[in-house]
């Protein structure tokens, strides 16, 4: 029996980009605002790694005799060294319905956020030699693309971010991330980083919000691949800055609240913080990392920020 489909929202909300468009051009120069700072693989191609030891048999090169092995156990151990199969970034865009929203301070929806960054993610890791490629959570035309490089794959990733609209409901399918995500399971290799751009929210029906959507992209982890996750909140959402009674309604679940927006904003705040503790705690375990971002910050900021923490867990 296939899959039950994630709940589809009714309607495709096609990308809010406001003032972060033309594409293209800004993810271009946003790039090249980073590329000083940006991580670089070991040299074209594969990578090498440490691999663990054996013991030594006539003819191995005594350049790897572990020395420290002879003066620890008293045994010949010659150093064993292994090569990255994929140096390949993997971008994950969360673009279910949530991710249209736009408040008054932000520039353009979270999704037009959430695809510049990724856009210049990707020309960043082009820049080294590094393959990029591209799965979504949810929405509507969306595409995927397997990992690749060379002159043609950044123009093939931002026409395809350009045509997505925000769309589905995932809040009651907690399968739904993990079938999102299998693309990714099945080709990313050893020495990918995996990278998720999404509000976090909503994306599982649980309490505290995260249960299912998080193991589900922990699991990645598995296999010497590398996590990072990067939450983008509207200001609005990041610091709920309304006054006085408000009647909010939920763009995935169908969930409508009426309160004073000044009594609930503490509780609302520490809930949101609990969230990100959750996932950041989990992601810090496997040696990945949690950034968070607003859509009103300077993306240059968030990319640079991005390319440190990559640089630093791949170390």
């Amino acid at each position: 029996m296939p899959p039950p489909p994630a709940r589809a929202s009714l309607a495709a909300f096609p990308i809010d980009w406001g003032g972060l468009a033309p594409l293209r051009l800004k993810s271009r120069a946003i790039a090249e605002g980073v590329y000083a700072g940006m991580h670089r693989s070991v040299r074209k191609g594969a990578g090498v790694e440490f691999g663990g030891q054996r013991p030594y048999v006539p003819g191995d090169d005594l350049r790897f005799f572990d020395r420290r092995a002879l003066l620890r156990h008293d045994r010949l151990m010659v150093r064993e060294f292994e090569t990255e199969t994929d140096r390949a970034l993997w971008l994950c865009v969360d673009a279910t319905a949530s991710m249209s929203y736009r408040g008054r301070r932000a520039p353009g929806a979270k999704l037009a956020y959430a695809a510049l960054i990724a856009a210049a993610m990707a020309r960043v890791a082009l820049a080294t030699g590094d393959p990029v490629g591209l799965a979504w959570l949810g929405g509507a035309g969306t595409h995927g693309l397997p990992a690749m490089a060379g002159r043609e794959a950044f123009e093939r990733i931002a026409f395809v971010l350009e045509a997505a609209s925000a769309a589905q409901d995932w809040s009651g399918d907690a399968g739904a991330i993990e079938r999102a995500l299998a693309p990714i399971a099945r080709k990313a290799r050893r020495g990918a980083v995996v990278l998720l751009i999404s509000d976090l929210l909503d994306l599982a029906d649980e309490p505290g919000g995260a249960g299912s959507a998080l193991a589900a992209f922990a699991k990645l982890g598995t296999g010497g691949r590398t996590l990072i996750a990067l939450q983008v909140l509207d200001p609005t959402e990041a610091e709920l800055d309304f006054e006085g009674n408000v009647r909010l309604r939920a763009l995935e679940g169908g969930a409508v609240v009426e309160a004073d927006a000044g009594a609930v904003r503490a509780q609302y705040q520490a809930r949101l913080a609990a969230l990100t503790e959750v996932w950041a705690r989990e992601l810090a375990s496997r040696g990945g990392r949690l950034l968070r971002a607003t859509s009103a910050d300077p993306p240059t900021d968030v990319v640079r920020a991005l390319v440190q923490a990559i640089a630093e867990v791949r170390r």
